[in-house]
């Protein structure tokens, strides 16, 4: 019987190689990819099993790689196109979700918030610094009681004198328990007040705390935490002086979604392959299960998706570039990916039988972390509306 090629070079031929990249792109995908393989994913499960996040020595590695403000331009950052950070993304969360978080939280919200709506002194202050992992950020959006309403928040900033006072919590916060530098978004004036602003916070501060949110299922290779803040003074400089309204947060979210729809790719990628193997070596009834028809209808329609979970995200990574990409179109893309990613992983697991329970292979690990991926940044739903929005003019929310 002639042989078969391996599962990585079926997928290959259907994403048609790097027909698609530049010379550049597809040395940033083969880049991170090895590293991710060669790296993170040996002891992956262990880690997974006993809730450890990966090891610390990771950041540094991570930097060298590039893959912090990779498209951001200027202050050491790597200056590359919105497909190469893209690609780099689906490579990172071919391994899990959580490592791919950690880089999205550090270069779409952190970095990105203070490279677009930051000062001239901030940016030389921390990007650089960021860029190399020496400071890691986040971003203290989400409330314990407002999730898919940010508008309602309700942290406090009152200006007093020789800085301002930050009241409030936030909740899901990834890296909060380890970050040095956090952005959190408060609201100033009264009570009724809807401006929102966005403030720097060093770890440190009194009155702020980061404790780790413990028992989560999910997103375990990264820590997750709260922002407590209790009569938090901070300097006077620490605002961002180009963050004005709801705006602001939700343009930085904007770039970590588009980050999230890449990443997704690499999650359904990682289950087909190890669908596609497993099925190919599971014998039944006297034949690798791989030869029976339900399973290949089922390959068949995963092997598809990712395909066109590629193409979707290279266009809209296309038009990103141009300067013609719209949140509707983000919204469309982190909408279709994860969504679709989430099925593949649990198709996936399901072809494994009960093996596919176990954090030996890869598809039950990746589920999980798909189901916090389909709520953060937009829920799948909030997601319908955005486009719905786009489409028909009326928002429904």
């Amino acid at each position: 019987m002639e042989s078969l090629p391996n599962p990585a070079t079926n997928i290959d031929l259907l994403l048609a190689g790097s027909i698609h990249l530049s010379e550049e792109e597809q040395m940033v995908h083969e880049t991170v990819f090895d590293w991710v393989k060669r790296r993170f994913l040996p002891g992956v499960g262990e880690r997974f099993l006993a809730g450890e996040p990966f090891p610390q020595e990771f950041v540094r590695e991570l930097a060298e790689l590039g893959v912090f403000g990779t498209s951001l331009k200027g202050y050491e950052c790597p200056g590359l196109g919105a497909v190469s950070y893209g690609l780099a993304m689906e490579a990172l969360e071919y391994g899990d979700s959580g490592l791919r978080s950690f880089v999205s939280v550090q270069s779409s919200l952190a970095m990105y918030g203070i490279y677009r709506y930051g000062s001239e002194e901030q940016k030389q202050k921390w990007l650089p610094r960021m860029t190399r992992g020496e400071v890691i950020g986040c971003f203290g959006l989400t409330e314990p009681d407002w999730g898919s309403d940010p508008g309602s928040l309700v942290t406090r900033a009152e200006k007093v004198d020789g800085g301002w006072l930050l009241n409030g919590a936030k909740m899901w916060i990834t890296s909060s328990p380890i970050a040095d530098i956090a952005i959190v978004w408060a609201k100033v004036g009264g009570r009724k007040s809807s401006d929102i602003r966005g403030f720097l916070v060093e770890r440190g501060t009194p009155g702020m705390q980061t404790p780790l949110i413990e028992g989560k299922m999910s997103l375990r290779s990264s820590d997750t935490g709260e922002i407590v803040l209790d009569d938090c003074l901070i300097p006077e400089d620490a605002i961002l002086p180009e963050a004005h309204g709801l705006g602001a947060p939700l343009g930085c979210l904007n770039q970590a979604r588009y980050g999230i729809a890449w990443g997704a790719v690499g999650a359904a990628r990682a289950c087909f392959e190890s669908a596609l193997q497993y099925t190919r070596e599971r014998p039944q009834f006297g034949a690798p299960i791989a030869s029976k028809q339900l399973v290949q209808d089922k390959l068949a329609a995963m092997a598809t998706f990712v395909v066109n979970a590629r193409l979707l995200a290279l266009h809209v990574g296309r038009l990103k570039e141009q300067g013609q990409a719209t949140p509707f179109h983000v919204s469309m893309l982190k909408r279709h990916n994860v969504a679709g990613a989430l099925e593949v992983a649990r198709t996936a697991r399901q072809l494994l039988g009960a093996n596919g329970i176990t954090t030996e292979y890869t598809p039950i690990r990746h589920m999980l972390n798909l189901e916090s991926v389909i709520t953060y940044e937009g829920t799948h739903e909030i997601h319908s509306l955005i486009l719905g929005r786009g489409l028909t003019g009326f928002a429904a929310f």
